[in-house]
């Protein structure tokens, strides 16, 4: 039974960050844009590898790509690059040369070309921009079930791979009125795994917490209100959250 549960997870496995991009080809300065991504969607966007980047040339679709993705600094700290949704940056993809800090203003950034490539700029420009959107799926399902709802509309469980990406899962489950939603985080053999594949780098679990280190029947990966992760019955039926 693990191993065909194994097979399921891993064979049709995508790469891809959390969340869906949303180009907005409307002029606002950095602020306006992330109160605008707030309101309509999850946040700025994010993004944390190179399928990120892809998937966000691909939302401009045949418009021009410049514009302002999540990431900012404060102003005297040159080096403290952060996202809008929580976290540090972790993956970078800077044009050649930047950032620059031209004029000693350049606080925010935004997509500059075709490549996804990114250059810091003053947040008081009016540029188009990108949101992203994370949606729970508020049907419940067994865990199994939410995978395959998932698969069958061309995308997977979530699997939350570092902190912003967790912080704007956690965002989008506190609007929904359930304690818990499933993630894209099995138990199998003898350890944890993402749906996707990747290994468990950043975790989430309960500080002090034992019970999902040997887990007998709760073996599937839930995220809390609470914004912790929780080993549950893959048996129960919860909402859960597709990238």
């Amino acid at each position: 039974m693990e191993r065909t549960i194994l097979l399921l997870v891993l064979s049709t496995a995508v790469e891809g960050d959390t969340g869906k991009h949303i180009f907005v080809p409307e002029k606002m300065i950095w602020s306006d844009a992330q109160i605008y991504c707030r309101n309509q969607y999850t946040d700025l966007s994010y993004v944390r590898s190179q399928s990120g980047v892809d998937r966000l040339r691909k939302a401009a679709g045949e418009s021009n790509p410049q514009g302002w993705i999540g990431l900012h600094r404060d102003l005297n700290n040159l080096t403290g690059w952060k996202w809008s949704g929580g976290g540090h940056m972790t993956y970078q993809n800077w044009c050649q040369g930047q950032p620059d800090n031209c004029h000693n203003i350049e606080t925010s950034v935004n997509v500059i070309n075709e490549n996804g490539e990114w250059n810091d700029d003053a947040e008081t420009k009016q540029k188009d921009f990108y949101c992203i959107n994370i949606t729970v799926v508020e049907v419940k399902k067994t865990w199994e079930k939410a995978l395959e709802h998932c698969r069958e509309n061309q995308s997977d469980l979530t699997s939350l791979l570092d902190e912003t990406e967790h912080l704007l899962a956690w965002k989008e489950a506190l609007k929904v009125q359930s304690e818990r939603v499933w993630i894209g985080l099995r138990y199998l053999g003898d350890r944890w795994l993402w749906v996707n594949g990747d290994p468990l780098q950043y975790e989430a679990w309960p500080q002090g917490d034992q019970d999902h280190q040997c887990p007998i029947y709760k073996r599937c990966g839930a995220l809390t209100k609470e914004g912790l992760w929780e080993n549950w019955d893959c048996k129960e039926k919860l909402n859960f959250i597709c990238i």
